[in-house]
């Protein structure tokens, strides 16, 4: 059959199948958004939050293994691997998501590919891809990122898009690795730009879903004559990189076409020397209209950072209900271990928030912020501080990792961790000295995954990483544009390996699952997520690091994979109690997904680096 005749056959032009038709009414009272899961969260607030229920606590037990989708090119010399970090979308009745070397539409029930549009030229982004509905003018498209290029599908064939920009893609000039935007007729893309990336300044971008024509663009680094350019000294402004909106996604206020960008850490990170300053809008949320790109408002997470600990991920919104009535809230993440509840219209935090006194650099010339916004109420996502208490004992997990925690102390010598915002420690070059231990380490707390929000508890949850990194500035090469660079030890990261298995040398947990009750800022279960096969039954239980985020259901279920021992997890969202669990073979460093299919099954999918995985009841 061909995969167009296969594709009318599902009923996704204008056709209602009589279950389909029962399950439009019984839902009838949700939002299309919230039946499908149309973006890279499921909806445009980033809730990671579904309505269904078939799937729920009374059945999960019975769920399995459906079908599998290999997402690797063909096995030949120097072929891509897929490694996976992407969300597939669903929309009328169709699985989208990118593959290693090409994109694809599925059917939702079998897997089946309906149709794939392969690269000659690069490959496209392993992190998503966007869709927009069309117009009386214009098919739907899939829109999709290969680094420099934003490419227009047709959806219904997977065929270029010749309508839009210059024979269906347009040239960004800086890359984008990650997943664009399309709100209405708007599509919004940030930038990458690591040292050497060409384009210059990555600042966020719209354009018209219609013909790719230009609309607007945000300056990340204000320019003379635009408020934040004096957070700046002197002409540090120039030519700097950083301060980019790197993150897999976006989030937006519909009912106040407010976009929220989180912004990255100025390029270099490590040195700040000659960026004295605040450096607006660095490690910044900036809330923009989504229709012009002008400035609202902003909330800086690190004021002059020197750790890499940016907002990795746009803020989940929601709704508190208080006495005065409703408050449009978000929830922002940082890599610092933070979560921020501000009011969304404003970004005034609505749990207090106070600018602390922290440590200070003794790098010549530099100049640390003597305060760092910090949360009263709610507690770090991650663990922020370490003292030598903290160091693991063989009763944490056993005589084999404690030892080997031991000698890479001792072979590291002198540690300083001051709290939170430590800066690196100071040495002469071929000097022996002090190491920072940073904590959360240089891969952060919380990461790209983002959070989820339960619409029924209140929740928010967040997975964070406990992994400590070690590191030192010194002078630079002679002939180096700055004159103090990050110098890390060998491991970098505060951890050993014994038989292949990554282990931190802190106390667990080293990974875990946290719940956060919106409305009061308080934590309300903590949980940690992942074992560590390597130690004895009874300690395996330690939470392992990861970078992916949960979903939640209207069942009061919460599904995640995210750490490295490969496992999709289904937990009581309530409580944080597991229920389930599959191998997936693969890491699953991906957020999952949920829908309903036409054969009335609810599926759950998740990308595990190879393979995509689609789980349902078994009848």
């Amino acid at each position: 059959m061909k995969k167009l005749e296969l594709i009318k056959q599902l009923g996704i032009v204008s056709r209602c199948l009589p279950f389909l038709c029962a399950f439009t009414v019984t839902f009838s009272t949700l939002d299309a958004e919230e039946i499908n899961w149309t973006s890279y969260r499921g909806n445009l607030e980033g809730t990671g939050y579904s309505p269904l229920t078939q799937i729920n606590q009374s059945n999960i037990d019975q769920l399995s293994l459906s079908w599998r989708y290999p997402l690797s090119g063909p096995e030949k010399e120097g072929s891509a691997p897929a490694n996976s970090q992407a969300t597939p979308i669903f929309v009328n009745d169709i699985l989208y998501i990118p593959a290693a070397d090409r994109v694809v539409a599925l059917n939702p029930i079998t897997g089946e590919e309906l149709w794939a549009h392969y690269l000659l030229d690069g490959k496209p982004s392993r992190r998503g891809i966007a869709f927009w509905a069309g117009d009386q003018n214009n098919s739907p498209r899939i829109f999709f990122t290969s680094r420099r290029r934003l490419i227009a599908l047709d959806a219904n064939t997977g065929e270029i898009d010749s309508n839009f920009g210059r024979q269906g893609e347009i040239d960004l000039i800086t890359p984008y690795l990650s997943v664009p935007l399309v709100y209405k007729n708007i599509i919004v893309v940030g930038a990458n730009t690591p040292r050497g990336a060409e384009g210059g300044i990555g600042n966020a971008r719209a354009f018209s879903a219609i013909d790719g024509k230009p609309l607007w663009e945000f300056e990340s680094v204000p320019t003379p004559g635009n408020s934040g350019n004096e957070t700046w000294a002197g002409d540090s402004w120039k030519g700097r990189l950083g301060a980019n909106a790197w993150p897999f996604y976006f989030t937006v206020d519909s009912a106040r076409d407010l976009l929220f960008i989180p912004l990255a850490s100025p390029i270099p990170f490590a040195y700040g020397g000659d960026r004295s300053g605040s450096n607006l809008f660095a490690n910044s949320l900036v809330a923009v209209d989504i229709s012009t790109g002008a400035y609202r408002w902003h909330f800086q997470t690190i004021h002059h950072d020197l750790w890499d600990h940016d907002p990795p991920a746009p803020p989940v919104l929601f709704n508190l209900t208080s006495a005065s009535g409703i408050v449009p809230a978000l929830a922002v993440t940082t890599k610092s271990g933070y979560l921020y509840v501000l009011n969304r219209e404003t970004g005034v935090p609505i749990h207090e928030v106070s600018e602390k006194p922290v440590p200070q650099s003794k790098v010549p010339g530099e100049s640390t912020s003597t305060t760092q916004p910090i949360p009263i109420i709610t507690p770090p996502m991650a663990k922020v501080s370490f003292n030598l208490s903290d160091l693991v004992s063989s009763d944490d997990t056993s005589s084999a990792h404690a030892s080997a925690c031991s000698k890479l102390l001792e072979e590291i010598g002198e540690i300083n961790n001051e709290g939170p915002f430590t800066p690196w420690s100071y040495r002469q070059n071929g000097a022996s000295g002090e190491t920072t231990l940073l904590f959360p380490g240089l891969t952060g707390g919380p990461n790209w995954g983002g959070s989820a929000y339960d619409k029924k508890s209140g929740l928010i949850f967040v997975y964070a990483t406990n992994l400590g990194s070690l590191g030192w500035m010194e002078e630079s090469v002679p002939g180096s544009t700055i004159p103090y660079v990050l110098k890390n030890p060998n491991p970098r990261n505060f951890e050993v390996t014994l038989n292949g298995q990554r282990m931190p040398c802190q106390k667990p947990p080293w990974g875990h699952l946290t719940a956060v009750d919106a409305l009061t800022g308080t934590i309300a279960w903590r949980r940690p997520i992942g074992l560590t096969t390597e130690l004895p039954e009874g300690k395996q239980q330690t939470g392992r690091p990861g970078r992916a985020a949960a979903i939640v259901t209207a069942s009061d279920l919460l599904f995640i994979a995210s750490t490295d021992d490969n496992q999709l997890r289904a937990l009581r969202s309530s409580t944080g109690e597991q229920l389930w669990s599959s191998d997936l073979g693969y890491r699953g460093n991906a957020n999952p997904m949920t829908y309903q299919g036409q054969d009335n099954n609810q599926y759950v999918v998740i990308a595990a680096t190879e393979v995509l995985l689609a789980y349902k009841l078994k009848k």
